[in-house]
C-alpha cells in the first residue's frame, strides 16, 4: 500500500496539471473570500470565514474528481492495471494507496488555506476576535469532507475507462451526496422518507461541524460512508471486466 502511496503521489506532484488544478482551487477560494462583492469577508464586516467553509465542498467537487478522474481510468484503459492486479498486491492496498494519496493531495491543496485564518486573526477587532473553535471544526468537516469526495472520485474512475466521464460523474455524485438529498428531501412527495434522505445528505453532518460542534456521530457517519465507497470500488475492481 505504501509503495502504490508513493508512487501516485510522485507521479502526480511531478505533473504540470496538479500544479494547475490546485491554483485554479485556491485562485476560486481567494476571489470568493477576498475580492467579489458579494462574498468577501472585507465588505461583510466580521472576522468570520463562513464565506470558505460554505463555498469550499462546492468548490472541492471539482478539484478532486480532476484528482481521481485517471486514477482507476487511465490504467483500465492502457492495461496497465491488470499488470498491477497480477503482482503480489492485493486489490485493497491498491485501492486505499491511491485513496491515501488523493486524499493527501486535496490536503495539500485545503492547508494553503490556513493563511486567511491568521489573515482575518490579524484582521479582527481587537485582534484576535474570531470564533477559532468554530474555524477549527470547520476545516475538520472539510478535511473529511474531502475523504468523502476522494472515495466518490475513485468509485467514478473505477467505472469507466474515460477520464473526462470519470470527473462528471464523480462531481455529479458529489452534488448529490452532499447538498442533492437533502434539497430533494425538502420536496413534499416524500412523506415519512424526507427525514431519511436529510440524513443521508452530508450536508447536514458538515453543517453541524460547521458549528464547531464535533459531535462523534457525524464524524462517524463521514467516515462510515467513506469506507462504503471504497468498498464498492475494490468491488468492482475484482468483478469481471
Amino acid at each position: 500500500m505504501l509503495n502504490i502511496f508513493r508512487k501516485e503521489i510522485n507521479e502526480y506532484l511531478s505533473s504540470l496539471i496538479a500544479y494547475v488544478v490546485i491554483g485554479v482551487f485556491l485562485t476560486a477560494l481567494g476571489l470568493l473570500t477576498w475580492i467579489f462583492p458579494e462574498t468577501n469577508v472585507l465588505d461583510y464586516g466580521y472576522a468570520d470565514m463562513g464565506t470558505l467553509f460554505t463555498l469550499g465542498p462546492f468548490v472541492l467537487m471539482f478539484l478532486i474528481p480532476a484528482i481521481t478522474m485517471k486514477m482507476f481510468a487511465e490504467e483500465l484503459k492502457t492495461g496497465s492495471f491488470e499488470i498491477l492486479a497480477v503482482k503480489p498486491v492485493a486489490i485493497c492496498d491498491i485501492v486505499l494507496g491511491k485513496f491515501l494519496a488523493s486524499w493527501a493531495i486535496s490536503i495539500i491543496a485545503i492547508l494553503p488555506t490556513l493563511v486567511y485564518f491568521f489573515s482575518l486573526y490579524q484582521l479582527a477587532s481587537p485582534r484576535g476576535n474570531i470564533d477559532i473553535a468554530g474555524i477549527a471544526g470547520s476545516y475538520i468537516g472539510l478535511l473529511i469532507l474531502s475523504a468523502v469526495f476522494t472515495a466518490l472520485g475513485l468509485l467514478a474512475s473505477s467505472l469507466t475507462r474515460n477520464q473526462v466521464i470519470a470527473f462528471v460523474l464523480a462531481a455529479f455524485l458529489s452534488f448529490l451526496v452532499f447538498t442533492g438529498l437533502n434539497s430533494l428531501a425538502n420536496i413534499n412527495v416524500w412523506s415519512a422518507l424526507a427525514p431519511l434522505l436529510s440524513y443521508l445528505s452530508l450536508e447536514q453532518h458538515y453543517n453541524a461541524m460547521s458549528r464547531g460542534v464535533l459531535d462523534s456521530r457525524d464524524i462517524v457517519y463521514l467516515f462510515s460512508v467513506t469506507v462504503l465507497l471504497l468498498f464498492f470500488t475494490r468491488l468492482k475492481l475484482t468483478s469481471p471486466q
